[in-house]
């Protein structure tokens, strides 16, 4: 006889397999269209069908309560509908290959970080792009990869390993090397990072056991990772968002500041400001979706 944490075990393998096999059917079921019509639609699908089943919308208006108590409602069911949106369009851009790398490398670039990063090739001193869930995070990388650059990203392995390892497939035909958080991950990245490289790395997500650094005014767990490996390695500390254009396919490669050495901390609560900015200007575009701040508070 099964054990009550065998059950949850078992139920947990359950629903792995059936999410993937729902989302393997969707993505497979919009790639049979053009692109032009399959990134609205998936982001259509995860507005009104996946969005809802999931708790999308609930979770929405709890992080945007915590943070914006003010925001007018009219703006918080808008954002309800355009967040999910956003995350659909994404998912399926990511699933299109080789469709989706020619829209990103056609992105235009912007910012005042754009100079330091092109000095840091021509120095060959390796350079870490700090970035977050926003507009599509792989865009930048795609677009960065046809300018010239030597990038690789580091990636967390999904808690769902059906879906996981189609992900790290598909993650992968948009650029290598990909290093996955671990010890055999960390090394190949050191070594990248040693020898000049481009190191893109999302720090957008609750850290656990990181300092809470502020976020939009509330207290947030925040990796300190991209400004510990910039210390050790003397690296460019560049953040870089791929924010979504108007007509929902295509991209601008927002290049912020370079973020001084100084302390890993100061350091992160500066790329915390500069997302939060950024954010604040395209509501939309970035992933209320997450559990960003992981509070009592929060959670009510």
């Amino acid at each position: 006889m099964a054990t009550a944490e065998q059950e949850t075990v078992l139920d947990g393998t359950w629903r792995d397999r059936l999410t993937d096999a729902i989302l393997r059917g969707l993505i497979a079921l919009s790639r049979v269209l053009p692109y032009r019509w399959r990134v609205p639609l998936m982001g259509w699908i995860a507005e009104h069908v996946i969005g809802p089943l999931a708790g999308w919308r609930r979770r929405i208006r709890g992080n945007l309560r915590y943070v914006m108590p003010d925001l007018p409602e009219a703006e918080v069911r808008r954002l309800c509908h355009k967040v999910p949106n956003n995350f659909g369009r994404t998912m399926i851009e990511i699933y299109s290959g080789a469709d989706f790398v020619r829209h990103a490398q056609e992105a235009s670039f912007t910012g005042p970080g754009l100079q330091a990063l092109e000095a840091a090739r021509e120095e060959q001193r390796p350079v870490i792009l700090n970035t977050g869930h926003f507009g599509n995070y792989d865009a930048a990388r795609a677009a960065l990869i046809a300018r010239g650059h030597d990038m690789g990203a580091l990636y967390r392995r999904l808690s769902n390993p059906y879906f996981n390892e189609h992900y790290v497939q598909a993650i992968s035909t948009i650029g290598t090397p990909m290093f996955e958080q671990g010890r055999k991950g960390m090394m190949e990245m050191v070594r990248h990072v040693k020898r000049g490289g481009v190191l893109g790395i999302l720090t957008d997500l609750h850290a656990p056991g990181q300092p809470r650094l502020q976020f939009f005014g509330k207290p947030a767990r925040t990796s300190t990772v991209t400004a510990e490996l910039a210390l050790k390695f003397n690296a460019a500390l560049i953040p870089v968002y791929a924010r979504r254009k108007a007509d929902g396919l295509s991209f601008e490669i927002v290049v912020q500041e370079p973020i001084p050495h100084t302390d890993p901390e100061t350091m992160a609560q500066a790329v915390n400001d500069g997302l939060e900015a950024l954010i604040r200007e395209n509501m939309e575009q970035w992933f209320w979706i997450h559990r960003r701040w992981k509070t009592k508070r929060a959670a009510r």
